[in-house]
């Protein structure tokens, strides 16, 4: 006997492919394409979201990159120092230095310009313990000159701009007149493409008798002392001195005695700036 739709199945044991058990209402016949049907039509509706929402999601942007900015090119200086000294005067108690500025910054300087003094070349090697100092006026070529100092010593400069920038460059010694003074005077005897001879005449012009003496100077150029008589020669760079043989360093009163110089150069100067002292 056939199951009445929608009955409930007695103790008859489930026959094969019937599709149903005990306890169980046997399914309608309607009930399986309802729900093909309800499944087609949930499938269309979740697909149609699904591209919906896949469209009009906003797209990632694309991180911009930030340009780098071009360093700014350094300027090339030129292969030459930025400035250069000598000592253009000397008395018992001052310093006369002069200079002359040859670039502007950033290769160079403006404009004041502070000299240092320093009792050892040390001490102006690291810059320490200024003795003393002067500021030159507005000029590119210019003149510092220095009092109240110590006479018959030996001080080292050093320029400082007017920014406060140390110049590395120039570290040179001048030194102030002895109280028992002398004076030094040059005469170029001869001269040829690559050098020239000179006689330097030494006198006492103090009020007492000299036991010793040297002239010092500062070369312009390229020279170099080749050969002395009549005094010992010492350089050190562009700066010379000579001091008394064994035989001429005592001078009397106005007293006067000389020495000589064979000096090789590629370049004669016109005279010599000499500074002389006990």
């Amino acid at each position: 006997m056939s199951p009445v739709p929608g009955s409930l199945v007695g103790d008859r044991k489930p026959e094969r492919g019937t599709g149903y058990h005990l306890g169980h209402r046997c399914p309608l016949t309607t009930e399986v394409p309802m729900l093909r049907l309800f499944l087609a039509v949930t499938t269309m509706a979740l697909a149609a979201w699904t591209g919906t929402t896949t469209a009009e999601a906003t797209p990632t942007p694309t991180p911009s990159s930030t340009p780098t900015p071009s360093a700014t090119p350094t300027p090339a200086c030129p292969p030459a120092l930025p400035i250069g000294a000598s000592v253009t005067g000397a008395t018992t108690t001052s310093l006369t230095i002069s200079y002359v500025i040859f670039f502007r910054p950033p290769c160079g300087y403006d404009p004041p310009m502070t000299v240092s003094l320093f009792t050892s070349r040390e001490d102006a090697q690291q810059w320490r313990a200024a003795v003393a100092e002067g500021v030159s006026g507005p000029e590119r070529n210019g003149s510092v000159t220095i009092d109240r100092l110590t006479p018959d010593t030996e001080y080292w400069y050093r320029f400082t701009d007017a920014e406060g920038r140390r110049d590395p460059y120039v570290i040179a010694s001048a030194r102030t007149a002895s109280l028992t003074s002398c004076r030094a005077t040059a005469t170029i005897d001869a001269r040829w493409g690559s050098g020239f001879v000179a006689t330097v005449t030494v006198r006492n012009t103090g009020t007492l008798p000299l036991d010793q003496w040297r002239v010092s100077w500062q070369w312009s150029g390229d020279e170099q002392v080749h050969t002395a008589w009549g005094g010992v020669a010492e350089s050190t760079g562009s700066d010379v001195t000579v001091r008394n043989a064994s035989y001429n360093g005592t001078l009397a009163l106005d007293g006067a005695t000389t020495f000589g110089l064979l000096v090789t150069t590629s370049a004669v100067p016109d005279g010599l700036t000499l500074t002389c002292a006990r």
